[in-house]
C-alpha cells in the first residue's frame, strides 16, 4: 500500500466490501455520490490499482482491502469457510486462514 487510508476511506471501503453501490454508500454516509466516487478512486490509487478497460476497479479494490485489513465483510455473511475443521480444542477453525 502506498499510503495510509483515512478513516473515511476505511468506512467507504468497508461498505464497498459489503456490496454497497456508490449511491447506497453516499446515502449511508450523508455524502454525494461524487464524493464517494472520488474516495473510491483515491483509495484504489493508494493500493496501486489503476483503471483500464479489462479490470473492475471496485472488485480489485475490495480484494486488496480485505487482503490487507481482514475478511470482516465475508464473516458478516455467515457463510461457512470450506476449509473448516475441528481444532485440538474441539472448536471449528479454518485450516487455511490461520496464522
Amino acid at each position: 500500500m502506498q499510503r495510509d487510508l483515512t478513516p473515511f476511506e476505511h468506512l467507504v471501503l468497508d461498505l464497498l466490501c459489503k456490496g454497497k453501490s456508490n449511491i447506497a454508500i453516499a446515502v449511508e454516509t450523508a455524502h454525494t455520490e461524487k464524493v464517494i466516487e472520488n474516495t473510491v478512486s483515491r483509495s484504489a490509487r493508494a493500493f496501486g490499482i489503476t483503471s483500464n478497460g479489462d479490470t473492475n476497479v471496485r472488485v480489485l479494490l475490495a480484494l486488496a482491502y480485505r487482503t490487507h485489513f481482514g475478511d470482516a465483510a465475508f464473516d458478516s455473511l455467515d457463510v461457512a469457510c470450506q476449509h473448516m475443521s475441528i481444532g485440538p480444542d474441539g472448536k471449528q477453525m479454518c485450516a487455511r486462514h490461520t496464522e
